[in-house]
């Protein structure tokens, strides 16, 4: 888990507050694939869509037992949703807006992610 220590930056988007950390370096995310970071004290998922050409940050926690383990899940697509699998019991979660794919009972976060200049920010409410 790679943890960087610095200076948030807080932006207006719509109607909603979002302060943007910066949470990795772009090759600090396999293709296709996860890694977890610690922002503000949360583990959030970053997934890099290489296929897709796309981003995504979830929690990285797995509701359904409660284990820090979706970063290090399978990332792919059901149709045209982009998904991620838990490596444990294999629950999916649709990249895009985190409702289960496979059971309707659970649900994971979301954060809307931009990649700038090789560097990967996370965007939280506040």
């Amino acid at each position: 888990m790679n943890q960087y220590n610095m200076e948030a930056v807080a932006i207006k988007n719509a109607d909603e507050e979002l302060t943007w950390y910066l949470a990795c370096h772009v090759d600090d995310i396999p293709v296709n694939g996860g890694a977890c970071v610690l922002i503000e004290g949360r583990q959030i998922a970053i997934f890099n869509f290489t296929r897709r050409g796309e981003w995504y940050a979830t929690d990285n926690e797995c509701p359904h037992r409660q284990q820090m383990a979706l970063a290090r899940g399978l990332v792919g697509s059901q149709g045209d949703e982009p998904k991620v699998a838990c490596p444990f019991h294999k629950k999916t979660f649709s990249l895009t807006d985190g409702r289960c794919l496979s059971d309707e009972g659970y649900q994971i976060n979301t954060y809307p992610v931009e990649v700038r200049v090789g560097l990967v920010y996370v965007g939280l409410e506040e």
